[in-house]
């Protein structure tokens, strides 16, 4: 069995989503860890403020050159030589090509960071000072190794994603979060802050050489390639130039509420992205992985529209049926969950109130950011990148607006409510462009199948509610283990009452999930048929 999960090619996209997934949740709850270590140890004060502001400008050079190429352009192109066998060579090729020239471009920019970086950081962190600027600039230096290994790591990651080997890429990101752990764990007490630093490094390390050995296991031999004039590597580079300014926008949007969180007070910057890193474990489990899972067949059906858009919305209804309820978990849950994964040590009671608002900010936009990636790997497949860039520079003005305004009223909560706002014009917006370019979504059995589990959400939360009046009375509500009570029967029950209401709705999404599940325990191979619909989905 372990054998197949390494070696099976998974054309199922719900398979593939739920085993990215489960992937991604162990991903997530060794980020939890991370964060709870974290926090315990320094609190949400100047030292993490000043160890997420150096990694800021490191991430943002990995998102701009690794995944605006792979998103955009590599996947693509890679997926459509290899299933022709004439061309099998050159897929081959183009890895070697893409590897080379993303790693030099690499070493050659993560080098002028690492000169530049005193100028960076008086740019990106406004609001720091004397030690306090002097320690983010020497992190964010050694931070810049980290773009090196994840770049190549990456171009090795999309070679597993266009050959269907799922389960190998979707451990490298638990590799990396273990790296960062042992940085806090065993680098921190040894080297202070910097400690931090080397963790993510060594993280990104782990995240190149698991996903490197699995592409060596499945084909790939690496050659000194290096041809910029390759038609396959133009191409790559003139889908890229969208996605690559699209993705500009999304992190100058972080770079803002970074500067603007530097002005703030003392650990504005650390709730923020504690709260950050919260909201987005459904999105990551739910969201991206549907998403990464459906790319490489919607880049087969791109230009088959009835095709397209019925995956398009087996796909969506599926995000929905998982990021409904977690909306409502998040919202109803939010202080419990606060309270005992980061309530510990040097995280006080106001961190915790702050992390509160935050999240609840965020939460408002689940159903949004979690679709997104799935909306704009549509217009990739369909080689248009544009069209995301322009709708993201529009919905990017709107956050930095309101970011900047509503700060001054609720301080660092105003930051996540600007952003929410901003990811729900986004959605609608490049909802209603993609509307224009297939036509009919198929947004009345959509809709339909949102009622259905927004009727169970409501229900789920009425239960958690309840559940937690329930249990109260009966816990000691100033220990950790009576708010994990709490949390854990409150948050059970409204699980269990969401599938019930699901199943006595008889909502398709559920039973083609539970369908899915029972056919991956037999180990049966699951296909789609030509009209889209799961067989499996």
């Amino acid at each position: 069995m372990i054998k197949k999960l390494f070696t099976t090619q998974i054309n199922s996209i719900t398979v593939a989503a739920l085993l990215v997934a489960l992937s991604s949740l162990v991903s997530r709850f060794l980020g939890i860890f991370r964060d709870r270590i974290l926090a315990g140890e320094f609190g949400a004060g100047d030292a993490l403020d000043v160890y997420y502001t150096a990694f800021r400008v490191p991430d943002l050079i990995f998102n701009l050159l690794v995944l605006g190429a792979l998103s955009a352009g590599f996947i693509p192109l890679f997926v459509s030589l290899f299933e022709s066998k004439l061309k099998h060579k050159h897929a081959w090729e183009l890895a070697n090509n893409a590897l080379n020239i993303l790693g030099l471009a690499l070493i050659v920019i993560s080098s002028i960071g690492i000169l530049f970086a005193p100028f960076l950081m008086k740019l990106v962190a406004p609001g720091f000072s004397g030690e306090k600027q002097l320690l983010v600039i020497s992190l964010t230096r050694i931070m810049f190794l980290s773009p090196m290994f994840l770049g190549l790591s990456s171009v090795f990651g999309g070679v597993l994603q266009s050959l269907k080997r799922f389960f190998i890429y979707s451990l490298a990101p638990i590799f990396y979060n273990i790296g960062i752990i042992i940085g806090a764990l065993y680098f921190v007490p040894k080297f202070g802050l910097h400690g931090l630093a080397w963790g993510v490094v060594l993280g990104a390390f782990f995240h190149l050489f698991i996903q490197a050995s699995a592409a060596f296991h499945f084909g790939f031999r690496y050659k000194l390639i290096f041809n910029l004039r390759d038609k396959n590597i133009r191409e790559i580079l003139r889908l890229m130039l969208p996605r690559t300014m699209s993705l500009a926008i999304a992190q100058i949007n972080l770079l803002v509420i970074t500067v603007v969180a530097s002005t703030l007070n003392s650990g504005s910057i650390a709730i923020f992205n504690f709260a950050n890193n919260l909201q987005s474990f459904p999105i990551g489990i739910f969201g991206i992985s549907f998403a990464v899972a459906a790319f490489p067949a919607f880049s087969r059906e791109a230009f088959d529209k009835k095709k397209l858009v019925s995956s398009f919305s087996t796909v969506i209804r599926q995000i929905l049926f998982f990021i409904v309820p977690s909306t409502v978990l998040l919202l109803t849950l939010r202080a419990q969950l606060i309270r005992v994964i980061l309530g510990t040590g040097q995280f006080d009671w106001q961190d915790t109130v702050l992390t509160i608002n935050t999240l609840g900010f965020f939460a408002l936009s689940l159903f949004a950011q979690a679709s997104l990636p799935l909306l704009v790997r549509v217009f990739y497949a369909r080689h248009n990148s544009s069209t995301p860039f322009f709708v993201g520079l529009f919905s990017a003005t709107i956050n930095v607006v309101l970011a900047l305004y509503l700060s001054r009223s609720l301080g660092v909560a105003g930051l996540a409510l600007a952003f929410s706002l901003a990811n729900i014009i986004n959605f609608f917006v490049l909802w209603v462009f993609l509307r224009f370019e297939l036509g009919d979504l198929e947004e009345e059995r959509i809709l339909f199948s949102a009622v259905k589990f927004s009727i169970a959400a409501l229900a789920s939360g009425l239960a958690i509610q309840g559940s937690k009046l329930l249990v109260w009375p009966y816990v000691d509500m100033t220990r950790l283990w009576g708010v994990l009570t709490q949390g854990l029967l409150a948050g059970i029950a409204g699980i269990i009452i969401y599938i019930a209401f699901c199943s006595l709705l008889k909502s398709e999404e559920f039973i083609h999930f539970w369908q899915a599940g029972k056919r991956r325990l037999s180990w049966r191979k699951v296909n789609v048929n030509d009209q889209g619909e799961a067989r499996g989905i």
